[in-house]
């Protein structure tokens, strides 16, 4: 049986960057079905939720297999595809993340991913930046696209962190008015990729300062669930045609509560009283493909942190889960020369 290096768990408690490891013999290398690519990884980045499914606990272990592959996003070279894949070729540089399948992740040497979740590199861009864009790029498509049009005015809670960097440039891409929420620390950063107007979460009551705003916003989205009655007051802010998107929540049972409330509780009990809307990730060819475009045109770029080496993996978590990273911290694979 063919083995690759890959990073592996078979359980996250104490944190799931205590418990990686290097199986002395390697991990099965996957096999490539009908219609999928194998894809020879050179780059992988980092998400919240690499870490956050495996230490659900009990949850997990019905989520996830054992033992598992953390990771999503990936940017290598294409070397097997499956009989009925045609739009894929060996040797063709890709890039995308595998959504709904946790545990048979990035972090190896290779990933069998389905051909609707790949698509070419752009000229010009790096193999680090194509894979800092295809998870928090597919969310931030899915999070905004389908509810702007050019011109209206978009909230983006949260503007710093993966999602937030991308969703900002991709409103900027379709037209919108920008207004976003970070630290001070980084509010240059928000400015930098198209922010129009940037609101310092710790010096400043971001619901207040939304309802003072002369004008409500056509969209929202909610990449941290911090306040927590965002969504309930949201009435204040956001028009009656607009949509309340959620993007990200916490992994404690109090987030949970928070996000069952906001689905289910009715405006006349207490609830929100705008349209919501839950977003997890789902990679497809189409997003990925107009992220590609939009790199190629200057529209949108990537922003990385830090760079780990393969062999400092857990290292990468230990960062990525101080929360301060500003933009998508990266893992080296292999090196494309190699």
């Amino acid at each position: 049986m063919a083995t690759m290096r890959a990073w592996q768990y078979t359980s996250a408690a104490g944190g799931l960057e205590n418990n990686l490891f290097l199986p002395a013999t390697g991990a099965p290398k996957p096999r490539v079905g009908d219609n999928e690519v194998l894809v020879e990884i050179f780059s992988m980045a980092l998400n919240p939720a690499d870490y956050k499914y495996p230490e659900l606990g009990l949850v997990a272990k019905a989520m996830v297999p054992s033992p598992a592959i953390p990771g999503m996003d990936y940017c290598g070279k294409v070397v097997d595809v499956g009989s009925k894949v045609d739009a894929y070729k060996l040797g063709q540089l890709v890039f995308g993340a595998k959504t709904g399948a946790v545990g048979h992740g990035s972090l190896a040497q290779f990933i069998a991913v389905p051909e609707e979740m790949v698509a070419l590199v752009p000229e010009g861009t790096s193999v680090d930046d194509a894979a800092s864009v295809s998870g928090v790029g597919v969310t931030g498509c899915l999070a905004i696209q389908p509810y702007v049009k050019k011109g209206d005015r978009v909230f983006i809670n949260g503007g710093s962190g993966g999602t937030g960097i991308l969703g900002i440039q991709i409103a900027k891409a379709l037209g919108c008015h920008v207004t976003t929420s970070c630290s001070e620390a980084n509010m240059d950063l928000c400015r930098g990729i198209g922010a129009d107007e940037v609101i310092d979460y710790k010096t400043r009551d971001i619901i207040k300062t939304l309802q003072e705003k002369s004008e409500a916003f056509d969209h929202v989205v909610d990449n941290v669930g911090i306040p927590a009655n965002l969504y309930k007051v949201s009435h204040n802010f956001l028009k009656p045609t607009g949509t309340f998107v959620q993007v990200g929540v916490g992994s404690g049972m109090g987030d949970a509560a928070q996000l069952v409330g906001n689905l289910l509780q009715p405006g006349f009990l207490g609830g929100g009283k705008r349209k919501y809307k839950f977003i997890m990730a789902s990679a497809s060819s189409d997003h990925l493909s107009q992220l590609a475009a939009w790199m190629k045109e200057g529209k949108i770029r990537a922003v990385i942190d830090s760079v780990f080496e393969f062999d400092d993996a857990p290292k990468a978590f230990e960062k990525l889960k101080t929360g301060r990273a500003k933009g998508k911290i990266v893992v080296h694979v292999k090196k494309e020369q190699d």
